[in-house]
């Protein structure tokens, strides 16, 4: 590089320094996330953005003009990888004024919002890119046996996601990522089970607003018969540990935790970047009548029905933070038709479990662990016209224990797992006594 050039380029520099002192506000940093039917910018900003928005043709692009703005001294314009936006180049305007252009791959319409600080966040002027012509989604399907008979389906939320990365422990792990690992171990797990098939909220690293995550639950190709929202979340003190299971309650929490946890994760559209109004509005008073209805209780009691299959086949691979089902007012779980049910893995505040957690041999057990109990409570009382229904009348059969009988020998007996017996007889451990009824699943059981 010549003397000349070197002296233009630290010339330049000055004067983006100059107009950074200048500028009231600062740009910190550019994210970018995919989801299957848009892309989601974000541009960190210290104070509310004050900008000019609008396209240009031949290329296509979208152009932001950030009004009496600089940069931070360690804004870099992010590497891209991303379905929409090609590539993101910036540069200083004049009057103090900075200009963020998005090359895109096709034609979109946008929609922006600003949001208020929200830890961990600043300030945030959110743009959301729709395709004109978007890819074709995967169309699911409600698959039904010769008679008629159809899948159970069981829709897994894997909690957080994109601008929301949840609870972050020890290493720097991400709560978003656990819960969708385990999310997909699960999956594969529960496809496996010939009558039953999952659905996950979300494949990839964006956020879903806790609304459109029962309202997939609902949609009418896909029907879900059980939600189960997975997290690892966060509490004040590192000495909280274990994993735990809560159902919807409207009448308060069953614990402090349980407290606490419901509103922290009620605020994940906060964080998560939900344009608009944040508060469910008219759809509380809507569902707190609902709640009043028998079909409400009756949902409610399958809830917790559910969650007590999963906290037992939890209690086999890892510590349990409580023993029963706890309830809280989580937003996520307001189905007013949808059996649902929280997971909580572990504690991210927690050194060791923020350490177990990160490997993924623990991810993969508690995910079996859960997978398996979802089954077996979903053997006990499977749902009307389905493919399990039918197993489950011709692929059980009652055991009466008699004196001598151990579990593990009736699990080596019948060539089933002990954990497997446990989930489907509601067994908290090895205990059984004399004339005890078990659940035996003959056939392929529950599957290992």
């Amino acid at each position: 590089m010549s003397n000349s050039s070197i002296i233009a380029r630290v010339g330049a520099l000055a004067a983006l320094g100059a107009g950074m002192t200048a500028a009231a506000n600062q740009l910190n940093g550019i994210r970018v996330h995919d989801a299957p039917d848009s892309t989601r910018i974000v541009l960190d900003t210290s104070a509310a953005a004050s900008y000019r928005l609008f396209t240009m043709k031949r290329p296509e692009r979208l152009v932001i003009d950030l009004y009496d703005t600089g940069v931070a001294a360690s804004f870099v314009p992010p590497a891209v990888d991303s379905r929409i936006v090609e590539e993101i180049r910036t540069a200083p305007r004049k009057r103090s004024n900075y200009r963020v252009v998005l090359d895109l791959q096709q034609r979109v319409a946008s929609k922006e919002f600003t949001l208020p600080p929200v830890p961990p966040y600043d300030h945030r002027l959110v743009i959301d890119l729709y395709p004109h012509e978007p890819g074709e989604q995967p169309k699911q399907t409600i698959t039904r046996g010769p008679e008629g008979q159809r899948d159970v389906v069981v829709v897994l939320d894997a909690g957080h996601g994109g601008e929301d990365p949840g609870a972050i422990g020890v290493g720097g792990v991400r709560e978003k990522e656990v819960v969708l690992s385990i999310a997909r171990s699960i999956k594969a797990r529960l496809d496996a089970k010939r009558g039953v098939r999952a659905v996950l909220t979300r494949t990839g690293d964006y956020y879903i607003a806790l609304r459109k995550r029962t309202e997939i639950a609902r949609r009418p190709d896909v029907r879900a018969d059980l939600f189960v929202s997975i997290h690892a979340d966060a509490f004040r003190s590192s000495k909280v540990r274990g994993a735990s299971v809560y159902a919807l309650s409207q009448r308060g929490a069953s614990s402090e935790i349980a407290r606490w946890l419901a509103a922290s994760e009620n605020r994940s559209d906060l964080i998560g970047g939900v344009g608009g109004s944040v508060p469910l509005n008219n759809q509380e008073e809507a569902v707190a009548k609902v709640l009043v209805d028998l079909s409400m209780d009756h949902k409610m009691r399958a809830s917790i029905d559910h969650g007590e299959a999963v906290l037992g086949a939890l209690s086999t691979v890892t510590k349990l933070h409580k023993r029963r089902v706890e309830q809280a007012g989580f937003a996520v779980l307001k189905s007013p038709d949808v059996p649902a049910i929280l997971i909580e893995t572990g504690f991210l505040s927690n050194p060791d479990e923020a350490r177990r957690l990160a490997d993924a041999g623990h991810r993969r057990r508690i995910a079996v662990a859960i997978a398996d109990g979802i089954i077996a409570s979903l053997l006990r009382n499977p749902p009307q016209d389905t493919l399990l229904a039918s197993a489950a009348q011709g692929g059980m059969w009652r055991y009466v224990i008699k004196r001598g009988d151990t579990l593990s020998e009736i699990a080596q007996r019948e060539r089933v797992s002990m954990r497997q017996l446990r989930a489907l007889n509601r067994l908290a451990d090895d205990r059984i006594r004399i004339d005890q009824v078990l659940l035996i699943p003959s056939g392929e059981g529950l599957g290992e």
